[in-house]
């Protein structure tokens, strides 16, 4: 009882002593300084599109983050979505399309070439990872790769399109279906082996399935980038048929005059779906990229 009343006693003494204050005050301060760098940088701009896609087309004119007379919710979406034809609508549906269809081929694409990658180590493998490392670092290309697209007939298509996000986000997914595969037992493509499964049917019945954590981190993330991205829509699919979400933030900005509020409010539109499937599933990202740091 005298050795642990002395023990705690210590601790005590240790926890108000100034240097146990300084550390505490010390931590306190860096939750503090990133509490407020995280409202600076992500809150601040996120209420100032919030409050001005809720103003008439004159308050929004002054970009201001003053709150609105008088709110213009309601008819500042019914105007975005009507807007060129319900042109919005239609740039849902092609991303949407461009989305699934891409992130469908990494998943398969990308977990076949990690595991192959990691399981049949030989004289190439060191070139390959060479390969998927200069496609992380070497930046795309725009007008060679608009050259191939027109050679194959692909140039202003959505399958063309589809061809790009795909091998922009190639490398990086398969960095991370090798290193979770690292952490899967090679008994299992013994056992399947023997069972006398064929490559393909051991992939999709018994490999694939066990890479959900990584998928889920590859589904999220390249979801979020591709429904996003506003460059390669906007040089390798051109087109009032072809728009996608974020090529429509033309619509309302202009040489002569903008409208700020329906800007706003087309900007908080499409940036809802990638926030929500980002803030439901960020537990899943963390845990998918660091699945494969354990064993190497």
């Amino acid at each position: 009882m005298s050795t642990i009343k002395t023990s705690s006693d210590s601790v005590a003494r240790i926890h108000t002593s100034p240097s146990g204050r300084t550390r505490r005050l010390g931590r306190w301060s860096l939750e503090v300084l990133g509490i407020v760098f995280t409202v600076v940088i992500f809150w601040i701009p996120f209420y100032f599109i919030i409050v001005n896609a809720l103003k008439s087309t004159q308050e929004s004119a002054s970009l201001s983050l003053s709150l609105p007379s008088s709110l213009h919710l309601w008819d500042n979406i019914v105007t975005v979505i009507q807007a060129r034809d319900y042109m919005l609508l239609r740039a849902f549906w092609n991303s949407t399309l461009l989305t699934v269809v891409s992130v469908l081929a990494l998943v398969v694409l990308c977990g076949m070439a990690g595991y192959v990658m990691q399981r049949r180590r030989g004289k190439a493998t060191p070139l390959l990872d060479l390969l998927v490392l200069v496609g992380l670092i070497i930046p795309p290309a725009i007008v060679p790769t608009i050259w191939v697209l027109n050679g194959l007939h692909l140039f202003k298509t959505m399958s063309g399109l589809i061809l790009v996000e795909v091998a922009l986000n190639f490398p990086f997914c398969v960095l991370l279906y090798k290193g979770f595969m690292a952490t899967i037992p090679r008994e299992i493509d013994e056992a399947a082996v023997i069972d006398g499964c064929s490559g393909l049917r051991m992939f999709f019945s018994m490999i694939l399935p066990l890479l959900q954590p990584v998928s889920a981190t590859v589904i999220v993330l390249c979801s979020v980038t591709i429904f996003n991205d506003f460059a390669n829509p906007l040089y390798f699919l051109p087109g009032s048929n072809n728009v996608t979400v974020q090529t429509t933030l033309y619509n309302f900005k202009s040489q002569y005059i903008t409208q700020w509020n329906l800007l706003f409010m087309n900007i908080l539109l499409i940036t809802i779906p990638p926030l929500v499937l980002f803030l439901f599933f960020n537990k899943r990202i963390v845990a998918g990229m660091t699945a494969g740091s354990v064993k190497g």
